[in-house]
Formats: structure tokens, C-alpha cells, sequence
């Protein structure tokens, strides 16, 4: 099914001038970099329209009557996390990976977050040395 949204999304992609299959057989850094940056921009804006979803300014009404952070639009609130798996998939494609190359390195970094888990994780502590590994 993964495979399925990557390969929707590429064609839309391709609508809007970036060709994520282009950028897969013959990789160059300049334009991953312009269309992750443009991507980037996106999901940061749809992070904030989420954010919009719910009561979270600590001045407001719904604040002070004790509703900070309740989802006041679950209905837009389910939008925007799907506007997010869009740029989500385009912020892959700009790295050049697939839905296959996502699922494997989702599993490899899973064992690393439970190995963090097990291990007491602390931010003090923490290097990506464990990173290193996946790919």
C-alpha cells in the first residue's frame, strides 16, 4: 500500500515540477536540496494549521478554563495530518528514497528507539553513533 501512495505522490509531484523518479535514477544535490527546502516550508505550515486545530495559546479563553491543547477541529485536525503525509512522502522522494527503502529504514531505526528505550535513553548522553548504522 506504501508503494502505491509513493507512486500517487510522485505523479503529483511531477504536476508541480519536481520529478522524484528524475531525481532517483540520476541524484543531484542542488535540486534535492531546492524541492526539500520548498517541502520543508510546506510542512512546517501544515505542523502550524494542526497546531490551529487545537486550543494552545495559554492567553486564551479555553486555556484559562482549563482546555489548553484540546483538538477543538478533529475533523481538520485529520486534514492536516494528511496534508503532512503528503510533504512527508516528497521530503523522502527529494532524498531519494522509495517506499521500500522508507519501510527498511523504519525497522532498522525502530530496534535503534527501543535499544534507547531499554538503555534508560538520556539527552544528556545522547550521539547519534547509534544512527550510523542505518542504511
Amino acid at each position: 500500500m506504501l508503494r502505491e501512495l509513493f507512486r500517487k505522490q510522485a505523479e503529483l509531484n511531477k504536476r508541480t515540477g519536481f520529478d522524484p523518479d528524475a531525481l532517483r535514477a540520476d541524484f543531484d544535490p542542488q535540486k534535492a536540496g531546492i524541492w526539500l527546502n520548498n517541502y520543508i516550508a510546506a510542512m512546517s505550515n501544515e505542523l502550524e494549521e494542526l497546531r490551529d486545530c487545537t486550543f494552545w495559546k495559554h492567553w486564551c479563553k479555553e486555556a484559562k478554563e482549563g482546555k489548553r491543547y484540546m483538538v477543538s477541529d478533529l475533523q481538520n485536525a485529520r486534514v492536516e495530518v494528511i496534508d503532512m503525509l503528503f510533504f512527508w512522502m516528497s521530503l523522502a522522494q527529494c532524498v531519494g528514497l522509495d517506499a521500500d527503502d522508507v519501510v527498511r529504514l523504519y525497522e532498522q531505526k525502530l530496534k535503534v528507539n527501543h535499544t534507547r528505550q531499554d538503555q534508560d535513553y538520556s539527552m544528556a548522553a545522547k550521539t547519534e553513533d547509534d544512527n550510523k548504522n542505518i542504511f
